[in-house]
């Protein structure tokens, strides 16, 4: 499974990246707002630092801006990703950009048949989200589940399933049992899966054992 990040946070996308762990970054609006700094110069940004598709998302409704808003945005860096919504203006631009070459991620999905839209349409990637329909009492992973049997049944559809709105490890678990493409992952979790308590405790038994002998490698 690739690991994405899902932030705008330069600094920490660097950080994250040095691991050799992150694959590709998400951003939209809302995380680029959070930022305070020009979209632009974010975006060029986090292309350097990341060779991995970058999802840069259009704000646009129609389908004629969205589709200037995603060439001029194709434009920063041959790594990024135009990111569009689910909507059928939103699958006429992703068709256009494919088409022209241009690497889509059509975001907002939260059913398997707008994620047969998306690949029907030509999306690099369909990014459904988990979290915000468990918020809803549904549960978001079984929506990953039917998306893998549907593309798994036609070999012509190689749209890449992106889970998105992830909120806990427990979500990248399931997400990588089902057999997800991607996981767009909030830096606060993706830094969590290395955490256990008993590695912990036996990381602090092993050093304890090893002051006792009064050795030292160094």
């Amino acid at each position: 499974m690739k690991f994405f990040v899902d932030t705008a946070d330069v600094d920490e996308i660097r950080d994250l990246a040095a691991t050799g762990m992150v694959d590709g970054v998400t951003t939209n609006p809302s995380l680029v707002a959070k930022s305070g700094r020009d979209f632009i110069d974010v975006l060029k940004e986090i292309c350097d630092i990341v060779p991995g598709p970058v999802s840069a998302e259009v704000t646009a409704t129609d389908h004629e801006n969205m589709l200037a808003e995603g060439r001029k945005l194709a434009e920063v860096a041959p790594n990024v990703t135009i990111k569009v919504p689910l909507t059928w203006d939103g699958l006429k631009t992703c068709r256009v950009l494919t088409s022209a070459g241009t690497q889509v991620n059509v975001t907002l999905c939260f059913s398997a048949n707008q994620a047969l839209l998306a690949a029907k349409a030509g999306a690099t990637f369909v990014s459904p989200f988990v979290g915000r329909l468990d918020d809803l009492g549904l549960e978001g992973m079984e929506l990953i589940s039917e998306i893998r049997t549907i593309y798994d049944n036609y070999a012509a559809l190689d749209t890449q399933i992106l889970v998105a709105s992830i909120r806990s490890t427990n979500h990248l678990k399931q997400a990588a049992l089902i057999g997800a493409d991607v996981s767009t992952i909030p830096p606060a979790v993706l830094r969590k899966l290395a955490h256990h308590t008993l590695t912990d405790q036996g990381l602090a038994a092993f050093l304890a054992d090893w002051q006792k002998s009064g050795q030292a490698i160094l």
